[in-house]
């Protein structure tokens, strides 16, 4: 029987050259905690499935050519559980989740994830997993995690490491990136598309972007974190009384956030940038994921989520068309060299003040119950880059980014901003997520 294609997609390569590029990376961290008691034998059972097999159980082996496509190979994480030895309290649960999320992971040397468990006073506890976003994306970490926690090892048939003998990779590669020519050439064609088409679109956004500060330094930081909770029920009842949806809701919380924290454009509108999952059945990409963005009046929407919802499904129902234009390049990828997605990320933090609002949906069952027992009192999600300094996020312009998920109890909406010249960026970040919250009648909890 002939071996599964090992081969990273393009967007998985390109995650992963960048990083190489940039010296740094994002990583996603899931955080489920405990009021009551945690089986730490399911916990060592859930890291030893996602090791197993799965979208979890695998790191990326480079091609022997410069130019090369990469591949996947079997890889397991870490070989014990870290299970902190002294308890804390509740309250310091955010700083050990800062401590865990900064903790490193390679998606080539690895571990590509780690798991980590912090004793809580009183007799709970919290998980912390955290991935390289080359690795999977939070869909693909939802799927391997309901697959670990169900002891469902699912077997993607990837070779060990150094499985290829050095001259047989050579001639393989070779013969694969001859191959590859012409769609090289379709790969430039809709890479002039997509500029001619986005030019003037990046032109306005930059002009959008103030004077860029110059107070930041080199010197890696952490971005405060704030995580609200709201019961689901609730939730859903104040998202129908506005006209919306549970996810037009999100938008709105997301542009207020936005609003407070100065990050719209020159009419006042924020400038929402949605992942959104193309992950099909039996999907194998680390990333499968195209973005929409939406421009949203942050004054409307807090009496009215019609038009914001009718124009997050406008851009939805076009999420096809567009996956296929802005992906047509991609096939360049292995021939970007490291200057190149230098200059690319410097192009890229020119263009406008983009909130990033990520909305992984309900989890399934299985997904909240990382013991394997219980289901977790609450769970939240956020995406965060080691790495990234102050000087980068100021030539940002700032940063905002938010995730939600829930699950059938209560809805989590979780924040990771940076405003330059903020005096006490997390103070910031904590009374702007307060005043959102309130302006759209929300309980914060």
């Amino acid at each position: 029987m002939p071996r599964p294609d090992n081969t990273l997609d393009y967007l998985d390569q390109g995650s992963f050259q960048g990083l190489r590029a940039l010296g740094r990376g994002p990583v996603i961290q899931f955080i489920w905690i405990y009021d009551g008691p945690v089986d730490l034998d399911g916990v060592g059972r859930l890291q030893r499935n996602l090791g197993s097999g799965g979208l979890l159980g695998r790191r990326v082996e480079r091609s022997p050519l410069p130019f090369g496509r990469h591949r996947w190979v079997r890889a397991q994480g870490p070989s014990e559980l870290d299970v902190s030895t002294a308890a804390r309290t509740p309250a310091d649960i955010d700083a050990w989740a800062d401590e865990r999320a900064y903790l490193p992971v390679d998606p080539e040397h690895g571990p590509p994830w780690h798991l980590g468990v912090q004793p809580l006073q009183g007799g709970g506890a919290a998980i912390s997993l955290v991935v390289s976003h080359t690795i999977g994306d939070a869909m693909a970490i939802v799927e391997a995690v309901t697959d670990a926690a169900q002891d469902t090892c699912r077997d993607l048939g990837y070779p060990p490491p150094q499985n290829r003998p050095r001259r047989a990779a050579l001639r393989t590669d070779l013969g694969e990136s001859t191959k590859s020519v012409p769609s090289l050439i379709t790969a430039l064609i809709g890479g002039a598309r997509v500029a001619r088409e986005q030019r003037a679109e990046l032109a306005a956004s930059a002009r959008t972007v103030s004077a860029p500060v110059t107070t930041g330094d080199d010197r890696p930081l952490q971005l405060p974190t704030s995580v609200v909770h709201v019961d689901s029920a609730t939730w859903d009842q104040r998202a129908k009384s506005l006209g919306g949806t549970s996810n037009t809701l999100f938008a709105a919380l997301c542009t207020r956030v936005g609003h407070e924290l100065g990050r719209v454009d020159d009419s006042g509108r924020a400038m929402l940038s949605f992942p959104v999952s193309v992950r099909r059945p039996g999907d194998t990409r680390g990333n499968a994921l195209a973005t929409i963005t939406v421009l949203a009046d942050p004054e409307l929407v807090t009496s009215d989520l019609a038009a914001l919802r009718q124009d997050i499904r406008r851009e939805l129902a076009g999420v096809d068309e567009w996956f296929r234009v802005m992906t047509a390049p991609l096939p360049l990828t292995p021939l970007v060299p490291k200057a190149a997605m230098r200059r690319m990320e410097k192009a890229v933090l020119k263009v406008g003040r983009p909130i990033g609002c990520s909305n992984v949906g309900e989890l399934p069952a299985a997904a909240n119950r990382p013991d394997g027992a219980a289901d977790a009192d609450r769970v939240w999600v956020r995406m965060v880059e080691p790495g990234i300094s102050s000087a980068t996020l100021e030539r940002m312009g700032g940063h905002l980014f938010v995730v939600c998920c829930r699950t059938t109890a209560s809805v989590s909406v979780t924040f990771t901003a940076w405003t330059p010249g903020a005096a006490d960026n997390r103070a910031l970040l904590v009374e702007a997520v307060n005043r959102a919250m309130a302006d759209l009648d929300l309980p914060i909890s």
